[in-house]
């Protein structure tokens, strides 16, 4: 739920910053409301991408992970004998 908040707290500053000329009125121009509907639009299909190739990704580090943690730890290799 925190990341979720952080991400949809980024995108409304970044689209208001982007889209929000003045705010000498109370409503919202058209310009501005069509600029922030796509600006949305598309940080929301970004965020998408992202997160589906995040959920592509997860099995494969947690079975990595598992694999590193359930292997053993690399054999030291014994000492040389000292020479005559």
């Amino acid at each position: 739920l925190r990341d979720f908040l952080l991400v949809y707290n980024r995108m409304t500053e970044l689209c208001f910053r982007h889209c929000v000329c003045g705010l000498n009125y109370r409503l919202l121009t058209g310009r501005e409301e069509s600029c922030l509907d796509s600006c949305a639009a598309r940080l929301v299909r970004a965020n998408h991408r992202l997160m589906s190739a995040y959920v592509g990704l997860v099995p494969a580090l947690l079975q990595r992970r598992a694999a590193e943690h359930g292997a053993p730890g690399p054999v030291a290799a014994p000492d040389p004998a000292p020479g005559p």
